[in-house]
């Protein structure tokens, strides 16, 4: 419990402190978060990438339904097993912020103990945002934002799907727009990231012609590597978003939400 005393003499709301304890849980417990972001995000991606989807970009017009189906069933099998790592993000979020280390083993169970419910969650978020964008865009980034710890909400508190989304509604009420720059600001360094991560790939002639080919062992740990940290600091950053947000609402109570996981 030693960070206890961190949360109880904190009641504002700080993109700082959020994007702070993000890379302290990073950084503090890298086999759970990183381990668990490649297990079960960056893996099944690469996977997918080397056998299936090299195979569906050279197929011809003629197999344009099994393209689709195949794209669709392995998207869900993506949404269902990133959902699993979010849950078990938020899991180490929060024994972070109890000054304590969640395992490996445990983020997966906790992910796993709420994998159907996040799904349904992620599945009404996705089309509500997408319903919202197709209004003029600005509908779809409002409800993203009123959203945007709902998945935290849900692990945390053993919220249902539709209470998460009240949830966290309410606990982003008044600090949307600092919300919106923090989105912002994990693009800006995601992008950053990004171009340098690209550029040492191309640099190093390691890019699959036309993109067609199948790709490298290089380019695959690039890629795999650079998915996992992206992943893992996004999902990490929305779960100290919510644990920071509840801070400042109702009051410290990291210590309590730690009995939910005991």
């Amino acid at each position: 419990m030693a960070t206890q005393a961190g949360w109880t003499e904190e009641r504002s709301f700080s993109i700082g402190t959020v994007l702070s304890r993000t890379f302290g849980t990073l950084g503090g417990n890298p086999v759970a978060t990183f381990g668990i972001t490649f297990l079960f995000s960056s893996l099944p991606q690469l996977l997918y990438s080397y056998f299936i989807g090299s195979t569906l970009a050279m197929a011809d017009r003629s197999s344009t339904v099994a393209v689709i189906a195949v794209s669709l069933g392995s998207y869900a099998v993506f949404l269902m097993l990133s959902m699993l790592a979010q849950g078990g993000l938020v899991r180490a979020a929060i024994a972070h912020a109890e000054g304590e280390r969640a395992s490996l083993a445990q983020c997966i169970g906790t992910g796993l103990s709420v994998a159907v419910p996040l799904i349904g969650l992620s599945i009404l978020m996705i089309l509500g945002v997408l319903v919202g964008s197709m209004l003029l865009i600005v509908p779809g980034v409002i409800l993203y934002l009123m959203w945007s710890v709902a998945v935290p909400a849900l692990v945390a508190e053993e919220q249902g799907v539709f209470a998460a989304f009240s949830r966290s509604r309410a606990l982003t009420k008044g600090v949307r727009w600092r919300i919106f720059g923090l989105q912002v600001l994990m693009v800006v360094l995601i992008f950053l990231f990004s171009a340098v991560v690209g550029a040492v790939v191309m640099a190093g002639g390691m890019a699959s012609v036309q993109g067609l080919a199948r790709p490298g062992p290089l380019t695959l740990i690039f890629s795999g590597v650079s998915n996992t940290l992206f992943i893992a600091f996004w999902s990490t950053a929305q779960a100290n978003l919510y644990l920071g947000l509840r801070a400042w609402k109702d009051g410290p109570q990291a210590g309590r939400l730690a009995e939910i996981f005991a």
